[in-house]
C-alpha cells in the first residue's frame, strides 16, 4: 500500500456531473477529517480538481445515460475501464472509492478484487428499482456500500456486504439565507413581481438534445397564459453552449446560469420549475420549488425499461413518500399539452403549491442519518475501513 509518512492515497472515481459534486464534498469532508492528511488520485470533474484531484481523463468521456445512447461509446469505455485499472494497480492507493455511475465505477472495483485495497462503493445501484439480482452480484467484490437513502442497507446487508447509511446529498445544498429573492432578481434584471420558472432539461448534452426542444416549445405556449412569464435555466459548463443555442429567440425574458450557487439562486427566485428526472428534482424538493418532473429517453432504451422497472415512480420525493408528490410526465406523457398544463395549474393554485411543499418537507427528512452532514458520514466511514485494512 502506497503512504506518504502515514498519509493515505486514496483513488476517487466519479464519472458524471452528480459524482463530480458529490466526489469534492467528500475530499473537502476527508481533508477535514484528517487535517489535510490524505492524498487523492483518480477521475473527477471541475469540482473534483478545484479540490486537488488531477483527473487521469475527462469525464465527459464516461456520461453517457441509456443503452442506445452508450452504444458507440462502449469502444473507448472499455479502454477508459483498462487504463483506470491499471493506473490503481500501479500507485497502489489505501483505498478505492468508487462514486456512483455503476457501468463504469464498478468494472473497475471487480477487476480489482483480491487486490488488498479495500473497495468502497458510494450511492447504492438502484436494485429497488430494478436488477435486484446487482446486489448479491455486487456483494461478491465490494468491501463496503455508502447508501444515500434510508430503505438500501437491507438490499445489501442480506448477501454479507456491510453498508452505512450516511444521507443524501442534497442536505448539503449551498446556503442562501439572508439572500432574498428582490435581491437576486436584481442580479439577473428580473422583476421579482413577475411569475417565473426555472427550466432544467438536463446536465448532459443527450438530456438537453432530447428534452430542450420540448420545454422550449412549453416556453411557447406557457407565456400565452402568462404574458409576464421570465425563465431561469441554471445549467453547467459542458452543455452551456447547447443551452445558449436552446433558448435563442424565445419569446420570454430567459437567464442562464452557470454553476451550483447559480443554481440555488435560481431557485430562490423561482415560483415553479420545470426540471428533468434525477438528483436536481430533490434538490428542488430542499429548496421548497413547487415542480413538474418531465424526462424522455431514446425509444429502444424505454421499451426495455418497461421490463426491468421496478417502480411506480421516476422522483425520489415520490418515491420516498410512495405518491405523487411532484407531477410526472414522463416519456409519451412529456409533451408540450400535458406540461402547459401542468406547469399553469402550480403558477395558479396556491392550495397545490402548498401541498407540494408539505409533501417536500417530509420525504427531505428521510434522508437524514444522524447529526453529521452526509460527506462527514462517508469521510469517516472510509477512513474507519482503511484504519481497519491496515491492521488486518
Amino acid at each position: 500500500m502506497t503512504e506518504t509518512r502515514g498519509v493515505p492515497l486514496i483513488y476517487l472515481i466519479a464519472g458524471e456531473p452528480s459524482g463530480d459534486q458529490l466526489g469534492a464534498r467528500l475530499m473537502t469532508a476527508l481533508k477535514e477529517e484528517t487535517g489535510g492528511n490524505v492524498r487523492f488520485a483518480g477521475v473527477g470533474g471541475e469540482r473534483m480538481s478545484v479540490e486537488g484531484l488531477e483527473s487521469l481523463f475527462p469525464i465527459s468521456e464516461i456520461s453517457v445515460m441509456g443503452l442506445a445512447e452508450v452504444l458507440p461509446h462502449i469502444p473507448n469505455i472499455l479502454r477508459r475501464i483498462k487504463q483506470t485499472k491499471e493506473h490503481v494497480l500501479k500507485i497502489e492507493p489505501s483505498a478505492l472509492v468508487t462514486i456512483d455511475a455503476p457501468g463504469f465505477s464498478l468494472k473497475v472495483s471487480k477487476g480489482l478484487k483480491g487486490q488488498s485495497i479495500p473497495l468502497i462503493h458510494y450511492v447504492a445501484p438502484s436494485v429497488w428499482a430494478w436488477k435486484p439480482k446487482r446486489a448479491e452480484k455486487i456483494s461478491r467484490y465490494l468491501d463496503h456500500l455508502l447508501t444515500l437513502l434510508p430503505f438500501e442497507p437491507p438490499y445489501f446487508e442480506k448477501h454479507g456486504l456491510a453498508t452505512t447509511f450516511v444521507g443524501h446529498p442534497v442536505l448539503e445544498g449551498e446556503s442562501l439565507a439572508g439572500i432574498s429573492r428582490d435581491q437576486i432578481c436584481s442580479e439577473i434584471s428580473f422583476d421579482p413581481s413577475a411569475p417565473t420558472l426555472t427550466v432544467l432539461p438536463g446536465s448532459r448534452r443527450g438530456e438537453v438534445s432530447r428534452l430542450g426542444p420540448v420545454f422550449r416549445d412549453t416556453v411557447a405556449e406557457l407565456v400565452k397564459v402568462l404574458p409576464d412569464l421570465q425563465c431561469v435555466i441554471p445549467t453547467v459548463k459542458n452543455v452551456r453552449p447547447a443551452i445558449d443555442e436552446l433558448t435563442e429567440n424565445w419569446p420570454t425574458p430567459v437567464r442562464v446560469i452557470e454553476g451550483v450557487a447559480g443554481k440555488h439562486k435560481a431557485f430562490k427566485c423561482s415560483d415553479v420549475a420545470l426540471a428533468a428526472s434525477g438528483t436536481v428534482a430533490l434538490e428542488l424538493a430542499v429548496d421548497h420549488v413547487p415542480t413538474v418532473v418531465a424526462y424522455k429517453v431514446a425509444p429502444v432504451t424505454a421499451f426495455l425499461a418497461k421490463f426491468f422497472l421496478k417502480i411506480k415512480y421516476a422522483s425520489l420525493a415520490n418515491i420516498l413518500l410512495d405518491r405523487e408528490v411532484q407531477p410526472e410526465l414522463i416519456q409519451e406523457k412529456c409533451n408540450v399539452p400535458n406540461l402547459v398544463e401542468r406547469l399553469s395549474s402550480l403558477f395558479h393554485d396556491k392550495g397545490k403549491r402548498e401541498e407540494q411543499i408539505a409533501g417536500y418537507i417530509q420525504s427531505v427528512a428521510m434522508l437524514k442519518a444522524g447529526n453529521d452532514m452526509p460527506s462527514t458520514k462517508a469521510a469517516k466511514t472510509i477512513l474507519s475501513v482503511i484504519a481497519n485494512n491496515s491492521e488486518s
